[in-house]
């Protein structure tokens, strides 16, 4: 991704830890998601979405967005990572007794159900766990050796799966979930501290802290307002229509973000120390942003073009016709998210440049046009259907879409200068890989009128879009194509 041969080593070895981590993670969150979707009901996926919702906004207050100040700052020293640390304990410490006794109020938005005061009190532990291993998760980021991470999630998902099944066949409901996301939470972060070999000073900084301020502050408020708007459609959905329905936006929205954030996070993670290091050299930080974008294309645009194509036969297979209604809505949020995942990358850029408050102002406008897309759609939210339950939410989601397109359009117009490029050449780089797609996804489709039985189906979509998608951009001589392909080889024979 870069002119240096080893930052471009380190970059590729982070990226491949990356995708091990997500690949592997995605494959033990599915099967444990797929045991528990079958034996749970929608009113229970449905309560513990009420809690996740403000478990996700106390989750940002814990970090205050100073994760990202670390990994953009150069050298932070211990004091730098002690302060960091004690104040993510601190802080996660005081949010949950706030919302300990705010558990009533918490019941009360989603048809005052009781059931959700104990739930919700339990689960709200998990952040403060989690708050303990955000600093060693940094520092093994900023190092660009995600190894030890991949490790932990793997080895937490696969005990907290084990805890979550046996709960859910010996009847707990809901409650498989919540100690679930506490054992997955508690594994982690165990890990993290007995393999990191780093332990914090017993100081606190205050001049550091505020240090990170510029950074940390304006990181927070971004994502402050980019989690509102990921989370306020839960509430108005559970609130407005009920905890079925709620129920069955929580699946498509947990399955959807699986491909989302995995391709976000490893591109997030594996890009932004990257960029951090080309950040005073223009031409290099130009030429560094023109290959993560054709990178990101070559990989998003046909891992969600072929997700959506494959919903239905990926939803019965796993699930039978239990949740089909929350198909449509899965492939609404796949839409949704390749315009989350380029905003991400942009902002990288942004950040890496440090003008976080841009970002913020970025995310002003963004949720600025979200909001008004709510406002008019929210009205149509509780209308259901006889044989569409969730009529009102796709209504929602369109407009979330249309949305999440315009706000794309302004976030490039303002990063593409910034790295000394056009908007024209953004597109470029986006475009050959949308138009591969596009024509790819046509004999996808074709294959259902074919193939009745889902197993089948899958496979052969499967083979026939990755096949025809690697063979023309063979033929066209990708480099990115090549530069993967080598890469992975190349660690291949060695390994052997």
């Amino acid at each position: 991704m870069n002119d240096t041969p080893d930052l471009k080593l380190r970059t590729a070895r982070t990226i491949k830890w990356n995708a091990i981590d997500r690949i592997s993670s995605q494959v033990l969150y599915a099967i444990t998601g797929i045991v528990l979707a079958r034996v749970l009901t929608q009113e229970d996926f449905g309560l513990v979405g009420a809690t996740l919702v403000f478990q996700a906004f106390a989750s940002l207050f814990v970090d205050s967005g100073f994760s990202y100040a670390l990994i953009q700052r150069k050298n932070p020293t211990q004091v730098d990572y002690s302060t960091v640390l004690w104040f993510n304990i601190g802080i996660a410490t005081l949010i949950y007794i706030v919302l300990w006794f705010c558990a009533p109020l918490i019941a009360w938005c989603f048809q005052n159900d009781p059931r959700i005061i104990s739930l919700s009190r339990v689960m709200f532990i998990s952040f403060i766990i989690n708050a303990t291993a955000i600093v060693q998760t940094n520092r093994l980021m900023k190092k660009m050796d995600v190894k030890m991470i991949a490790i932990s999630n793997t080895i937490g998902l696969i005990i907290s799966g084990i805890v979550g099944i046996t709960l859910a066949l010996t009847g707990y409901g809901a409650w498989a979930i919540v100690w679930q996301t506490i054992t997955l939470a508690l594994i982690k972060s165990l890990i993290l501290w007995l393999t990191s070999h780093w332990l914090p000073s017993m100081t606190f900084s205050l001049k550091a802290l505020k240090s990170f301020f510029n950074v940390g502050s304006g990181m927070m408020i971004t994502s402050f307002l980019n989690t509102l708007f990921q989370n306020i459609y839960a509430f108005f959905i559970g609130n407005r229509v009920g905890l079925v329905s709620l129920g069955y936006y929580t699946q498509s929205d947990k399955w959807s973000k699986m491909g989302i954030m995995s391709i976000s996070q490893i591109l997030t993670s594996s890009f932004l120390p990257v960029l951090s290091q080309v950040q005073d050299d223009p031409d290099r930080f130009s030429r560094t942003t023109a290959k993560m974008n054709r990178f990101t294309a070559y990989i998003l645009f046909p891992a969600i073009g072929f997700l959506i194509i494959m919903s239905t036969p990926i939803f019965h297979l796993l699930f039978g016709t239990k949740w089909d209604p929350s198909i449509i809505l899965f492939q609404l949020l796949l839409v949704r998210g390749i315009f989350t995942v380029l905003n991400s990358l942009y902002n990288n850029y942004i950040i890496s440049l440090g003008k976080a408050r841009l970002v913020v102002y970025m995310e002003l406008i963004r949720d600025g046009v979200s909001l008004i897309a709510l406002f008019a759609t929210i009205p149509f939210v509780a209308i259901t259907l006889p044989d569409d339950p969730v009529y009102g939410v796709k209504i929602l989601l369109w407009g979330q879409v249309i949305a999440s397109a315009i706000c794309w359009i302004a976030t490039m117009c303002v990063t593409a200068p910034l790295s000394n490029r056009t908007i024209l050449n953004y597109i470029v780089d986006l475009i050959p890989y949308l138009i591969q797609v596009t024509i790819i996804v046509i004999p996808m489709h074709l294959l259902s009128y074919i193939v009745d039985n889902a197993l089948l189906l899958l496979i052969s979509q499967s083979i026939t879009g990755i096949s025809i998608y690697i063979f023309i951009n063979h033929l066209l001589h990708s480099q990115i194509q090549k530069d993967a392909i080598d890469y992975f080889m190349h660690r291949f024979k060695k390994q052997r």
